[in-house]
């Protein structure tokens, strides 16, 4: 279970990270996911030409923190809580890994329901290491 300073509540929260942050897919899951600008404890508003993302809170939270979406797609409601489990425990164990300030929505896909518990690790690592990856672009400006 994520500690309660780790969950994303609010639906503005989960369109705040779905609309500004970066989508990675893979077979059975999406993440999106938003890093913090700064990689030290200053707050956005202390850092000029920073800008915080619409419905965001302006200082980065203190810890990352997760979200998930499972819908019906996925299947009945034993099923979707049983992915909603599985991610919940294999994101709890990642958090620690990620950059103070992250934020992350995993969305199951339809396949989730029928993917083992090894299937959805190995979805979930690659993901949240292709979102971390810089992107073409930005390899290109430097």
């Amino acid at each position: 279970m994520l500690p309660a300073g780790n969950r994303l509540r609010r639906s503005s929260d989960f369109a705040a990270v779905i609309r500004g942050g970066r989508r990675v897919g893979r077979g059975t899951l999406v993440v999106h996911a938003t890093f913090p600008l700064a990689t030290g404890v200053e707050s956005l508003t202390e850092q000029p030409g920073s800008v915080a993302l619409p419905g965001c809170s302006a200082s980065p939270p203190a810890t990352s923190s997760a979200g998930f979406v499972v819908s019906k797609a996925v299947g009945g409601a034993v099923v979707r809580n049983t992915v909603k489990r599985r991610l919940r425990h294999l994101v709890a164990t990642r958090l620690d890994s990620l950059p103070i300030g992250t934020t992350i929505v995993v969305r199951a896909l339809p396949a989730a329901a029928l993917a083992a518990y090894s299937q959805l690790e190995l979805d979930l690592d690659a993901a949240l290491a292709a979102a971390q990856r810089p992107r073409k672009s930005d390899r290109a400006a430097r």
